[in-house]
């Protein structure tokens, strides 16, 4: 019997009582299963590594260690779509383990805001590669038999006052920037997607019937909408809206539930249509998981966590001092090249795993790899953020070695679910301490480990390199040291703008107060803003260095059976093997109505070995070339010229071409 057969069947047999049930899970992390009659969706957090319970031998609950990936953030800086596919199966292996069908991952929020608590969670600022990234690591949980659940649906930019904050955003807004990810994700058939805590232009995400109505028509969404936890107002109101399932379970709600049932607030028709989709939901999983066995073993889903670690990490900025010299002598300061719990490299919150193998020791991977290293804290981090060791010692270690390697950061006391970041600066001691060390060594290099922009404006001109290590996750010290070594060669490109300040950010600016946050920016989030005012930023979206260097050459535009095929060849013109991510940006020439100056449409990443070249395929359909029409409320392309920028950032536009589109044909010119 299919499964539409079966969830028919079954909800044909249930009794109202048993119907509303359904409705309000079973505790903090299972469906319902009234009895044995159905199966259970087992639910767990864990984007970056599975986040799941026991009791100790104290009887307390404590997180059970488990591996640990780099962040999501990291993931979303690799710009490769199979390293996301291959988490996703990782995750999957994780989850068989611990009995877990259901993860509650990926989210796919826009960082509209730097100072977001939440954005390493998040793969990006621009929708395409949020959605790009997010698909590819739903097909490989699913392809390995474990659920996705991608979140927060939506406009969830802030965690200020999240709970009741009304994110008040235009259509056009929604549909092209907050939504987008979610639809690009949604082709990947994910069996749930969560709604957010927040409201959306008054109504709580709960209770949003019109952008229900949306995942499940324009983005054939065919899942359950399950709330985050404690996200429901209202059961009933949600039920009425299209929220399928409310976790975890309350017994007030389910209790106003069955009274405004019995009133008749809620028809049958809806009430079925709930019940049916949380059916469908616990049927899904337990076909997609039936015989099924781990495929990978511990050992190597760590292989993985370094592979993305390895491809994450980028490259800022580098004068020469990278990679280190055979047989420099190194010197190390920081507590993030060495902490004593390796949580502090990573974000706070529902996502944080608890390491299966708690160790980070970088000046030991650095002496590995063949270096005299010394180490001394300099710096450490407690309530107040104080020195608390020898900054002297730390000094002469500087004055005395070929290259300074500064560890900074911000970790989970810094960013975390249900707060933000107070500034996009470093503390002022690690700001300090950077200053200090380059006072006494020219070769000075800031290695940063955090999940969101950093503010770099105090210390960025008086170091002579810069490498973005995110949140690593477990190996991370070895990858970053084989890295800085010069062992792997950095490949990794920003996922999100680095701005020269908080204030250069439109989002920044807008009014954020008692009830309501006003999206007065619009469309200009990111890179599309400091592209389309130029607005210098620290360093652009897209960008990364690498110890290569790759040269852009003969661009080729085709229209084929109405799309544009976008050809090129990229040449690694050093001795070094390295991987390069071009991205290929459209240009209204002269839009009707307000377009940003470019928007990113197609990526390709690509390892090419020394003195070679490949040759790059994009394929661009009509839709590269459409905006939301607000009048129309539809996706409208107008006719006119558009310019198809090849570039290594979004603003190192290497290659250069021309097409018109009229009467929904592309024509080259």
């Amino acid at each position: 019997m299919e499964r539409k057969d079966r969830v028919k069947k079954l909800l044909a047999g249930l009794q109202t009582e048993q119907k509303l049930r359904l409705l309000c899970g079973n505790g903090a992390w299972r469906t319902d299963d009234l009895d044995g009659l159905l199966p259970q969706a087992v639910m767990s957090d864990g984007p970056v590594g599975l986040r799941t319970m026991r009791k100790g031998a104290d009887g307390r609950e404590e997180t059970i260690p488990a591996v640990a990936y780099p962040s999501v953030q990291v993931l979303a800086n690799t710009w490769n779509t199979s390293l996301a596919r291959e988490m996703g199966a990782m995750l999957a292996d994780d989850c068989r383990e611990r009995g877990v069908n259901l993860l509650l991952a990926p989210g796919v929020n826009i960082k509209r805001h730097p100072l977001n608590g939440r954005n390493f969670e998040y793969f990006s600022e621009d929708p395409l590669l949020a959605g790009e990234m997010a698909k590819a690591y739903v097909e490989g949980l699913q392809e390995n038999d474990v659920g996705a659940c991608v979140k927060h649906f939506c406009c969830n930019n802030l965690e200020y006052d999240r709970l009741h904050q009304s994110s008040e955003v235009d259509e056009r807004t929604l549909r092209e920037l907050y939504y987008r990810p979610f639809a690009i994700a949604c082709e990947a058939k994910p069996v749930s997607v969560m709604c957010s805590y927040n409201r959306i232009n008054g109504t709580y995400a709960s209770e949003y019937e019109k952008g229900f109505e949306m995942l499940r028509g324009d983005c054939g969404f065919d899942g359950a909408v399950i709330s985050d936890w404690g996200a429901v107002r209202d059961r009933c109101a949600a039920a009425a809206a299209g929220l399928d399932l409310e976790m975890p379970f309350d017994e007030k709600n389910y209790k106003k539930l069955l009274a405004d049932y019995e009133a008749g607030k809620l028809t049958d028709e809806q009430l079925d249509a709930c019940a049916g989709r949380v059916i469908d939901l616990a049927l899904r999983l337990e076909e997609m998981g039936k015989g099924k066995k781990v495929r990978s073993a511990v050992s190597e889903r760590g292989d993985a966590a370094k592979c993305i670690a390895a491809e994450g990490m980028v490259l800022l900025k580098n004068d020469g001092a990278l990679p280190l010299q055979a047989g420099a002598k190194v010197s190390v300061s920081g507590c993030y090249a060495k902490p004593d719990d390796a949580r502090l490299l990573a974000g706070g919150g529902s996502s944080q795993v608890e390491w299966a193998k708690n160790a980070f020791d970088l000046p030991a991977a650095l002496s590995a790899c063949g270096f005299e290293t010394v180490y001394e804290e300099g710096f450490g981090i407690d309530t107040i953020w104080s020195f608390r060791q020898d900054v002297r010692a730390a000094a002469e270690n500087a004055a005395g070695s070929d290259v300074q390697i500064v560890c900074v950061g911000t970790g989970n006391g810094l960013e975390f679910e249900e707060g933000d970041r107070r500034s996009m600066r470093l503390p002022a001691v690690q700001e300090k301490a950077i200053l200090e060390a380059a006072k006494r060594n020219k070769n000075t290099v800031v290695v940063i480990f955090a999940g969101a922009a950093i503010d770099m404006s105090a210390w960025i001109d008086d170091v002579n390199a810069v490498l973005f290590a995110g949140f690593p996750g477990m190996g991370g010290d070895e990858v970053l040291a084989e890295l800085l070594a010069g062992k792997r060669n950095p490949s990794g490109k920003l996922s999100e703008t680095f701005p020269l300040a908080l204030t250069d950010v439109p989002a920044a600016n807008a009014s954020c107060g008692a009830g309501a946050t006003l999206y007065r920016e619009g469309l200009d989030v990111g890179y599309r803003y400091f592209a389309t005012y130029g607005v210098p930023v620290l360093f652009p979206f897209g960008h990364g260095l690498s110890y290569s260097d790759f040269r852009y050459a003969d661009l080729r535009l085709k229209e084929e059976n109405g799309a544009l095929a976008v050809t090129f060849t990229i040449e690694n013109t050093s001795a070094r093997d390295g991987g390069e991510t071009a991205q290929l940006y459209v240009r209204p020439c002269a839009p009707r109505v307000y377009r940003p100056d470019r928007e990113l449409k197609a990526f390709s990443k690509q390892k090419i070995g020394a003195g070679g070249s490949v040759s790059v395929c994009c394929r661009l359909e009509r839709s590269a070339f459409a905006y939301w029409s607000a009048s129309r409320d539809c996706w409208t392309v107008d006719d006119g010229v558009y310019e198809i920028l090849v570039g290594a950032s979004s603003v190192d536009i290497r290659l250069c071409g021309k097409v018109r589109v009229e009467n929904g044909l592309i024509r080259v010119l």
